[in-house]
């Protein structure tokens, strides 16, 4: 794997960790190693095994082939970071859901249209 795809596979291991709401340290201990190896991970400087890269992937919510996608600049960072938002989304209750979209509609009007 080159430096290049080394790095985009742990940009994206790290926004999928963050996008779950996890810490390396609670990651570390679900996947039984230590947090400094996460970290490296992440930083793109320990190379992940097949295996690692599926219970990852699992633990995340996103699939194994999100994580080693080849695409640099498409979709890119915002919408990985969209994707991975809706995914999160389709978890909410419908109520809970309703009230985000309120919440959303409520922000792009724009300031004195109230």
């Amino acid at each position: 794997m080159s430096d290049s795809a080394r790095e985009r596979v742990a940009a994206r291991l790290r926004l999928a960790r963050e996008s779950a709401g996890l810490t390396q340290g609670q990651v570390a201990r679900m996947m039984h190693m230590h947090r400094p190896t996460v970290s490296e991970i992440e930083a793109g400087r320990r190379r992940v095994s097949a295996e690692e890269l599926a219970q990852l992937a699992d633990l995340y919510g996103v699939s194994a082939s999100w994580l080693t996608s080849e695409r640099e600049s498409e979709p890119g960072a915002a919408d990985d970071r969209i994707l991975l938002a809706a995914r999160q989304l389709s978890k909410l209750k419908q109520a809970d859901l309703d009230r985000l979209m309120n919440l959303i509609r409520m922000l792009r009007q724009p300031e004195g249209s109230e």
